[in-house]
């Protein structure tokens, strides 16, 4: 199952220029059951990775583009009444979707963004008491501006801790942004990407990805490192339970992805940063990934 993984890389990659760690990143979430929060500045790319993430695998994007005025059920969707049947129908909303974006989410208020807590970790929405699956398999890419906080509503820590991933895409470099302007006249657009696998081989790779060694020292050293940040002066709050099982998840991907049936050290050290920062919450003025990347330097590696 080496060819689907090399397919979707290279076919995202026809779209996205550079940013093959984002890329990368963005599959282990996929491939690990996940879900993944960009953080980053407008028009870098954010919208275009989840388009085209879901033209290559064929599957139903969805677009919520979040504002305070959004209601819970324009996300989940609603009964309406049926006149000529005289009956309540449900009008789904746009969670049921393969991939959903969810744009600017911490410009939703609290109340819709609780919306989304079912649905991206039940893979269901209940709506006056009856629940209804969503399309599986089911990916929610969500963004969010890290430098304008006016107007806006942190996300809760349940809310953050959904997220297996938190990441950023960044500025391209200048090599790169020349080959965005070159590729104006004959690059490939979202549009035109052709899907190169299907919902049902993600579904097999997940499979796959889940039969991924980790052997016993390794998976202290991620326990070790994930309860270090529950002890640590410079941390308020440390990483949850479920950011333990998303970390191992997570380096089971990328294992897989590198074309191994084992894990090893430097999965979990690439990975880290990205699955733990935004599960804690730091005391002091120091940001949240300075801090596992110092526990990650003092933590034994086995």
């Amino acid at each position: 199952m080496r060819k689907p993984i090399e397919l979707l890389t290279e076919n995202l990659s026809r779209t996205i220029v550079g940013k093959a760690d984002a890329i990368r990143l963005v599959i282990v979430a996929l491939l690990c059951g996940g879900h993944a929060l960009l953080e980053d500045v407008p028009g870098v790319g954010k919208t275009l990775l989840a388009k085209s993430l879901a033209r290559s695998i064929d599957g139903k994007f969805q677009r919520i583009q979040c504002t305070p005025d959004l209601l819970p059920t324009d996300i989940t969707g609603t009964n309406i009444w049926n006149q000529s049947t005289g009956q309540f129908e449900f009008l789904a909303g746009p969670v049921f979707a393969n991939i959903l974006l969810a744009d600017e989410i911490n410009r939703a208020t609290p109340r819709t963004q609780s919306a989304l807590l079912e649905v991206m970790e039940e893979r269901q929405v209940t709506v006056d008491g009856v629940s209804r699956p969503v399309p599986n398999p089911f990916f929610a890419i969500a963004t969010q501006n890290p430098i304008e906080y006016q107007g806006t509503f942190p996300l809760p820590e349940a809310q953050m801790d959904r997220f297996t991933l938190c990441l950023t895409l960044g500025y391209p470099s200048e090599v790169e942004e020349l080959q965005m302007l070159q590729r104006l006249g004959d690059g490939v657009t979202v549009d035109e990407l052709q899907p190169c696998i299907s919902p049902e081989d993600v579904l097999e790779l997940r499979r796959l990805c889940a039969t991924v060694k980790v052997e016993a020292p390794l998976q202290h050293y991620i326990l070790n490192l994930v309860r270090s940040t529950r002890e640590d002066e410079e941390i308020a709050l440390g990483v949850s339970p479920r950011g333990t099982v998303a970390l191992q998840k997570a380096t089971q991907a990328l294992a897989f992805l590198s074309g191994r049936d084992y894990a090893i050290p430097d999965d979990v050290k690439f990975l880290a940063p990205y699955v733990l920062s935004h599960r804690l919450i730091p005391s002091g003025g120091r940001k949240a990934k300075t801090i596992v990347e110092r526990l990650l330097a003092s933590v034994p590696i086995p």
